[in-house]
């Protein structure tokens, strides 16, 4: 426990050293609150049920910051580790590699949860954005959804043949997820065609979740949002396993 302890300081204090990874995490989804916020305000509008733009961007912003902490940095971070022969010299250590994975998935978590609270703190100081749901059900949700969204990072990261090429499949995956899965602006206001698209990406169903859990809804009106990211986490969980090269 110790070891695992001091390797997920160390990884925290290194991943607040990279600007990109920090500015994504940290900063990009509060500057999307501002922007967008002073674009549409907070006014009750009847395309979101009553709610506000800001009140449903929250729990789908949220899943913005995991997706980009899971789709786009992990393989970044795990392909560089490899180039550069870390993985390696972990490898080599007594520390059993299992440490390595549950340190890097609470780092990721971990700083998930803290862009998170920025995020709703911002929303909340700028537009009084509403919360109705459950506290532990959000949270649940959340890692749930990271989880998901880490394995197919973790996958990415397996598959791909470098660090160079890993951030370019990362990328390629992510951007379109961003703008077609309601986590970069809703869906109620996407053409029908994009809401369809939309079913096909995982990130989908984290933004549904989410939303749904933010307003009180309850699990048992989102199993089958629950049911795919578990899928999703299982799936590209298990063939990250499989495929994962140390070096």
């Amino acid at each position: 426990m110790r070891g695992l302890r001091q390797l997920t300081w160390t990884n925290i204090k290194l991943y607040l050293r990279d600007p990109i990874a920090t500015f994504f995490t940290l900063a990009f989804a509060p500057f999307l609150v501002v922007i967008f916020g002073a674009m549409f305000g907070n006014d009750p509008n009847p395309i979101f049920g009553g709610q506000g733009s800001m009140d449903v961007s929250m729990p789908a912003y949220t899943a913005l910051i995991v997706g980009s902490v899971g789709i786009m940095g992990v393989p970044i971070t795990v392909g560089a580790l490899r180039e550069h022969g870390v993985l390696r010299r972990y490898r080599a250590t007594p520390m059993h590699p299992l440490t390595f994975i549950v340190a890097d998935i609470t780092t990721n978590l971990a700083m998930a949860l803290f862009g998170t609270i920025l995020l709703v703190g911002s929303g909340i100081l700028l537009y009084r954005v509403k919360f109705e749901g459950n506290m532990l059900s959000v949270l649940a949700a959340i890692l749930l959804g990271g989880l998901a969204l880490l394995a197919f990072g973790y996958l990415i990261a397996s598959l791909a043949p470098g660090a160079r090429s890993a951030q370019v499949i990362g990328m390629l995956v992510f951007y379109p997820m961003m703008f077609l899965s309601g986590s970069g602006m809703p869906l109620e206001i996407m053409p029908e065609s994009v809401q369809r698209i939309s079913t096909f990406l995982p990130m989908t169903y984290m933004v549904r979740l989410l939303r749904g859990l933010w307003f009180g809804e309850s699990w048992g009106e989102y199993l089958v949002e629950a049911a795919v990211l578990l899928g999703v986490f299982v799936v590209c969980g298990g063939l990250a396993a499989r495929f994962f090269r140390w070096e």
